[in-house]
C-alpha cells in the first residue's frame, strides 16, 4: 500500500498518547488490506478499497478511535472499538486484521448497512405561518433538500424560550 504523507502530518500532530494507536492501527491496516489506498477524509486517515472508505482512524483531545465501514455500532466513542487512550485497548492483531479484512469484503460486495432514515419532523404552525407570509422565503425553503430543512425545523423547534425560537423564525 502506498502511503499519503498527509496520514504521516495528521499523525505527528496527534497527541501524544495517541500517535502509537495511530502508527500500529495504520501497520495493521497496511497488513490486512494491501490493495486499499490510504486517504484524508473529512479530516482523517481511512483506508479505501475501490475509493470507497472501508476503514478509518482518528484522535482527539483524550482518545483516539477505529471506524469500519460495514459497522452501525458505536463503541462508547468513536467508532467500533470504543475510546482509545493506549495501544492496550487495542483487540489482538489478528482480531484487527480479521476485522478489516471482513470490513473490506463488505466494502467490495456492497454489503453495507443502510443508514437509517430520519424521522420527519412536522411543520410547526407557526413556521407556517411565517414561510405564507413570505413568498421568497417560502420558495427557498421548499427549494432545500429534505435534510436542510430537516436540520432548518429542529434548529427552530429546539429552542428552549419562546423568544428565541420566534428569533428564529423571524
Amino acid at each position: 500500500m502506498k502511503t499519503d504523507p498527509r496520514i504521516d502530518d495528521y499523525i505527528a500532530r496527534a497527541a501524544p498518547f495517541a500517535q502509537p494507536i495511530l502508527i500500529h492501527v495504520r501497520k495493521i491496516a497496511h497488513e490486512a488490506l494491501p490493495e486499499a489506498e490510504e486517504s484524508l477524509k473529512w479530516g482523517v486517515p481511512n483506508f479505501t478499497i475501490g475509493g470507497k472508505n472501508a476503514v478509518g482512524m482518528a484522535a482527539f483531545k483524550a482518545h483516539a478511535g477505529i471506524m469500519l465501514a460495514d459497522s452501525d455500532e458505536a463503541g462508547g466513542g468513536i467508532g467500533r472499538f470504543g475510546k482509545l487512550t493506549s495501544l492496550e485497548d487495542l483487540p489482538p492483531d489478528d482480531e484487527l486484521v480479521a476485522r478489516f479484512r471482513q470490513t473490506a469484503e463488505a466494502v467490495r460486495s456492497g454489503k453495507l448497512p443502510k443508514a437509517k432514515p430520519k424521522a420527519q419532523i412536522p411543520m410547526p404552525d407557526d413556521f407556517a405561518k411565517a414561510l405564507a407570509a413570505s413568498p421568497s422565503a417560502h420558495k427557498i425553503f421548499d427549494g432545500f433538500t429534505d435534510a436542510q430543512r430537516r436540520d432548518y425545523l429542529e434548529w427552530i423547534t429546539g429552542a428552549k424560550r419562546e423568544a428565541t425560537r420566534a428569533k428564529r423564525i423571524a
